[in-house]
C-alpha cells in the first residue's frame, strides 16, 4: 500500500468517525485536526439523536476488521464503561453483519474443487454467527457428525494490510515525535500485532492450535476444545466439530441450570494461568463469543472454547520473569518486583530501586483483600501507567498477547463472581509452576534430557586425549617462538587448561552421579559416573614439575 493510499485511508477513517457524529474522537486526533472541517461536508450525517453505543458500534463495523477487535476486547470491560455501551459493542462478538451465503459457497466450492453438496448432507446457509473475519455455518457431514463451518470474509486480507499500513504510519510518526514514543515502541508493538492477525487469516494455522490446546487439557473437567475434521481443512475453510453450550454471556440460562458461578470463575483464571505458565500455549482471543459452558453438572460447569485464530505463547526468559513478578506481587514483595524490573532491562540503568519500590507499593497495596467488585481497575491502570512514565518502563511487544488475555479474563470473571479472589486462586497455580522449574524434579528432568550429550562427550574424551598426545609426540603442537620463558608460560598454560578440564569433568560426574542416586531409578549408573568423576578430580592434581 502506497502512502497516497495510506493517507487515503487515514481520511477514510476521520469521514466515518463525522457519519456517525463522533465527532470528540476526531477532536482528539491531532494529525488531522486542520482538516477536519472538510469532513463535516460528508452527506448522510446521522443524527445525534441514535444512542452513542449504537454509533460507535456501527462505526467500528463499517471501519473494518482490526476496529471490530478492538470493539470486541474493550466490550469485555463493563467496569470501564457505561452500561449502554457495553451493551452494544458486545454485539461485535458474535453479531457482526454477515456476507452472502452465495459468496460463502462459492468459497467452499474453490476451496474443494466440487459443489458444496457433494462434500456436505446438509449445510445450512443461514450463518450461525458471523465476526470480523470469518462466519460460521452449521452443516453435517456425510454419514458423519455435526459440524460448523467456517469460511474467511471475502477480500479480508486486503482489508487488514490496509489498514495495518495506517496503523505503522500513525506508529512511525508517534516514534518520531511523541515525547513518550520511544518508551512505548509503538513500530514494535504495531509489526507484533500484524504478525498475530495476519496468522489469523490461515484456518489451517487455527485448526492446528485447537488441535494443540485440545492435546494439552486432554481428560480435564474444566475446558473442552472441539476435534478438528482434516481432511475438510483449508486455508480458507475450517470444518469443526459443533460445540452445544450456553454462551457464557447468557448469564440468565446459566442462573436457570444452577450453575455455580464461583466455580466457574476461578476455573477460569485457573485454566488462563495453567495455558500460560504450564503449557506455554495460551488461547488469547478470550471475549464472551468465543466461549460457552457445558452444564451437564452445574455444580462442576466446564468452558468450552471455539476461534483459535489467535494463540500466544513466551520465551522461557519472559515466563520466569513474569511468573517471578506475579508471584513477588501476591507476597506484596515490592522490592522484588522492583529489582526485576530493573535486572530485566525494562527501567533504565541508575534507577534507585528503593523509590521504584515505594511507587509499586503505592499503587498496590489498597487492592489487596479485595474482591474484583471492590476494584477500581481504571483507577489502578491509570496509576501504573503514571508508574511506568516516571521511571520510563519500556513497553514489552512481546506481552502485548498477553496483557490483552489477561484483560479478558479479569473482564469475564468481574461479570461472573465479582467476589473472585484473583489472587488467592491464581498463586498456587504460579507456585506449583516454579517448583517444578527450579526443585529437583526440575534438576533432574534436565540431566535426563542433558543424559545422551554428557554420555557422547564421555565416550568421545578418550578418543580427544589421545589425539592430543600423538600430536604433542609428533612435535606437531608447538610454538615457532624459541625462548625459555615463553616455553614455560606455554606449558603453565597447557597444565592450567588441562586442570580446567579434568576438574569440569570431575563436577560434573560427581554431581551427576549424586542426581542419579538420589532420584533416578538406575544407581549403578550414578556409582559409575560418580567414580568417573573422582577419578578426574584424580587426574585434575597438579603435576610436579621435572
Amino acid at each position: 500500500m502506497t502512502r497516497r493510499q495510506t493517507l487515503f485511508r487515514m481520511l477514510a477513517i476521520q469521514r466515518v468517525l463525522v457519519k456517525y457524529s463522533l465527532d470528540d474522537i476526531i477532536k482528539e486526533t491531532h494529525l488531522l485536526r486542520p482538516l477536519r472541517f472538510l469532513f463535516y461536508l460528508v452527506p448522510r450525517r446521522r443524527d445525534r439523536s441514535a444512542p452513542l453505543g449504537e454509533r460507535i458500534r456501527l462505526a467500528l463495523e463499517e471501519l473494518g476488521p482490526i476496529f471490530v477487535k478492538f470493539g470486541q476486547a474493550i466490550s469485555t470491560r463493563r467496569d470501564l464503561l457505561p452500561t449502554d455501551i457495553a451493551d452494544e459493542l458486545a454485539k461485535l462478538q458474535d453479531a457482526v453483519p454477515p456476507f452472502p451465503a452465495t459468496e460463502a459457497i462459492a468459497i467452499i466450492d474453490g476451496a474443494y474443487g466440487e459443489p458444496v453438496a457433494e462434500v456436505f448432507e446438509r449445510f445450512d446457509r443461514e450463518p450461525l454467527a458471523a465476526a470480523s473475519i470469518a462466519q460460521v455455518h452449521t452443516a453435517k457431514l456425510k454419514d458423519g457428525p455435526e459440524v460448523v463451518v467456517k469460511v474467511l470474509r471475502p477480500g479480508v486480507q486486503e482489508q487488514i494490510e490496509r489498514d495495518l499500513s495506517v496503523l505503522r504510519m500513525l506508529a512511525g510518526l508517534a516514534d518520531r515525535y511523541w515525547q513518550h514514543g520511544k518508551r512505548l515502541r509503538p513500530l514494535e508493538v504495531v509489526e507484533e500485532y500484524a504478525h498475530t492477525i495476519i496468522d489469523e487469516l490461515d484456518l489451517m494455522r487455527e485448526a492446528a492450535n485447537a488441535a494443540q490446546l485440545k492435546r494439552n487439557f486432554h481428560g480435564s473437567d474444566m475446558l473442552y476444545a472441539p476435534d478438528i475434521f482434516w481432511d475438510y481443512c483449508r486455508p480458507e475453510v475450517l470444518v469443526q466439530e459443533r460445540i452445544y453450550g450456553t454462551p457464557i454471556s447468557d448469564m440468565e440460562t446459566l442462573r436457570q441450570s444452577g450453575t455455580d458461578f464461583q466455580v466457574l470463575a476461578e476455573n477460569g483464571v485457573d485454566i488462563f494461568f495453567t495455558q500460560v505458565f504450564r503449557h506455554n500455549f495460551f488461547h488469547a482471543d478470550m471475549h464472551p463469543g468465543n466461549i460457552f459452558v457445558i452444564t451437564t453438572d452445574p455444580q462442576r460447569p466446564k468452558y468450552a472454547a471455539v476461534d483459535f485464530g489467535i494463540v500466544g505463547t513466551l520465551s522461557p526468559e519472559d515466563q520466569r520473569y513474569l511468573a517471578e513478578n506475579f508471584l513477588a506481587f501476591f507476597d506484596r514483595d515490592y522490592h522484588r518486583i522492583a529489582k526485576l524490573h530493573l535486572d530485566s532491562g525494562w527501567v533504565p540503568e541508575g534507577t534507585r530501586v528503593d523509590q521504584l519500590e515505594t511507587a509499586i507499593r503505592t499503587v498496590c497495596e489498597p487492592i489487596f483483600n479485595k474482591p474484583l467488585a471492590e476494584i477500581s481497575f481504571a483507577q489502578l491502570l491509570m496509576r501504573l501507567f503514571r508508574v511506568a512514565q516516571r521511571f520510563d518502563v519500556e513497553i514489552q511487544p512481546q506481552m502485548i498477547l498477553l496483557h490483552k488475555t489477561l484483560f479478558n479474563i479479569e473482564g469475564l470473571g468481574r461479570q461472573l463472581y465479582p467476589q473472585l479472589d484473583l489472587w488467592k486462586t491464581a498463586h498456587p497455580v504460579l507456585k506449583r509452576w516454579m517448583d517444578e522449574q527450579v526443585g529437583p524434579s526440575a534438576i533432574l528432568k534436565d540431566f535426563r534430557e542433558n543424559l545422551p550429550q554428557l554420555r557422547d562427550a564421555l565416550r568421545e574424551l578418550p578418543v580427544i586425549i589421545q589425539r592430543l598426545g600423538d600430536q604433542a609426540a609428533e612435535g606437531r603442537i608447538k610454538m615457532n617462538v624459541q625462548s625459555t620463558e615463553l616455553t614455560r608460560m606455554r606449558e603453565q598454560f597447557v597444565q592450567q587448561q588441562r586442570q580446567r578440564f579434568w576438574l569440569t569433568a570431575a563436577a560434573t560426574g560427581v554431581v551427576a552421579g549424586t542426581l542419579v542416586i538420589l532420584f533416578a531409578d538406575f544407581p549403578v549408573v550414578g556409582y559409575s559416573l560418580a567414580a568417573l568423576g573422582v577419578a578426574a578430580g584424580i587426574a585434575a592434581r597438579p603435576r610436579a614439575s621435572g
